[in-house]
């Protein structure tokens, strides 16, 4: 008797999920996507898509795929001691694209559109995943906060940092310390009758580093200003870091105007701006060791929550989804119908292709971090860089744009695999 297609489920509408979804719906792989929430809007959702994610996206969805959303090139990066420029790099700090800020809401809409487009997807929002089914020690489902059960050959979680289904699959995530946390703001005007003055640095991504701690300023891909605060963690081996004031102590605004070079200082202290109530972001990093058990597979934050830093979050959860499709769509494309073991092989095979890339990215992120507590932790350090400016800029900017090239291009080659019907549409 001919069974039915091989089913996939994924639970989790996030970049990876959606992205899985359109890459599998186009080549007519039956498939049900759950996401908890109806909204695809957050507080904060990582904007920044390096020449890795735009290069993955444009294999993922055709070249058309980010026409009309909301979105913003960065002009460059620029980096402040103490209120002075110490240099600035400016974008692409390489041949290809330049580094852009693009609405992740607005993204997720249009691949969770386009994938529910091909017959056979089917999306469902609002509904949450409560429960995983499992038969003779095979994952074979997921269960439904209303009860129903719904039946896969394959379950793909991609329900974020916090995952559910990791933890009821007895999936360990191993946590990395960080030495920071974030307070994100957004800078909009005091008064819905006038607009917000322009950030007098357009559309470049500045980190200013100075007494009261870290921040980096930019214009988001709506055009709205956004600034984030590094709040230290702890102490760091390699020197001690200084308390970030708290709110009582100093303003936001005021905080931030005292170290920034004068153009910002100016743009700050205009009471037309003002910061919103900021939202707390814990730095969680880790990575699972074993991203999957037989029937179920992990992928994105689920597998390994990325630090903020140099926004790898977003991007590396794009390449997870194309290294899940080269091995996926040839063993259900079709109507083909593996075997159990062939399945299973192949979830083994896409968490050892994206190891080592998440480890070397994650220890380069951890090193970034620990080069810029360092730094505010140490004002002689930030007073010889600025007296050595007009020598040592050139050459700090360089070696900042060499250190930065495995952040921007990923650390492996990833294409998406031949398929007769790959993007036909």
């Amino acid at each position: 008797m001919r069974r039915e297609p091989a089913r996939v489920l994924i639970v989790g509408g996030g970049p990876t999920g959606a992205a899985l979804a359109l890459l599998l719906s186009q080549q007519g792989i039956p498939l049900t996507l759950i996401e908890t929430s109806r909204n695809l809007d957050r507080v904060f959702r990582g904007e920044a898509l390096m020449p890795s994610g735009l290069a993955a996206l444009e294999q993922i969805g055709g070249a058309d795929l980010l026409d009309g959303l909301p979105q913003r090139p960065l002009a460059g990066w620029r980096f402040v001691l103490d209120g002075r420029e110490l240099f600035r790099a400016a974008e692409p700090l390489a041949p290809g694209p330049a580094c852009t800020l693009v609405s992740q809401p607005a993204l997720l809409e249009r691949l969770l559109e386009r994938a529910a487009g091909y017959p056979g997807c089917q999306v469902l929002r609002g509904t949450a995943a409560t429960g995983l089914v499992e038969q003779n020690g095979r994952i074979s489902g997921i269960r439904l906060a209303d009860g129903q059960e719904l039946r896969a050959d394959l379950v793909l979680a991609c329900d974020g940092r916090s995952s559910l289904l990791r933890r009821l699959a007895g999936l360990e995530l191993q946590e990395q310390s960080s030495p920071l946390d974030l307070l994100w703001f957004r800078l909009p005007a005091a008064s819905t009758t006038s607009a917000a003055p322009p950030l007098p640095q357009g559309d470049w991504f500045t980190t200013v580093v100075g007494p009261a701690g870290i921040f980096s300023l930019f214009n988001g891909a709506t055009g709205v200003a956004q600034l984030a605060w590094v709040r230290p963690r702890r102490a760091v081996a390699t020197g001690p870091v200084q308390t970030t004031p708290t709110p009582a102590e100093s303003p936001w605004p005021e905080c931030w105007a005292r170290q920034s070079p004068p153009e910002l200082r100016a743009w700050m202290r205009n009471g037309s701006v003002h910061a919103t109530a900021p939202v707390p972001l814990a730095v969680r990093v880790g990575l699972a060791p074993r991203w999957h058990r037989p029937g179920l597979l992990m992928l994105g934050d689920a597998a390994h929550p990325m630090s903020p830093v140099r926004a790898q979050g977003i991007n590396m959860a794009l390449r997870d989804a194309l290294a899940a499709a080269n091995h996926l769509i040839p063993l259900l494309a079709e109507g083909a119908q593996p075997a159990a073991s062939q399945l299973d092989a192949a979830l083994a095979a896409i968490a050892a292709e994206r190891l080592p890339e998440i480890r070397t990215l994650q220890t380069l992120q951890r090193q970034e971090a620990e080069r810029g507590m360092l730094l505010q932790g140490q004002p002689w350090l930030r007073a010889l860089l600025l007296a050595g400016a007009p020598w040592l800029a050139p050459a700090l900017r360089h070696h900042w744009i060499d250190q930065q090239r495995p952040l921007r291009q990923g650390v492996t080659t990833l294409n998406l695999l031949e398929s007769p019907r790959l993007l036909e549409s």
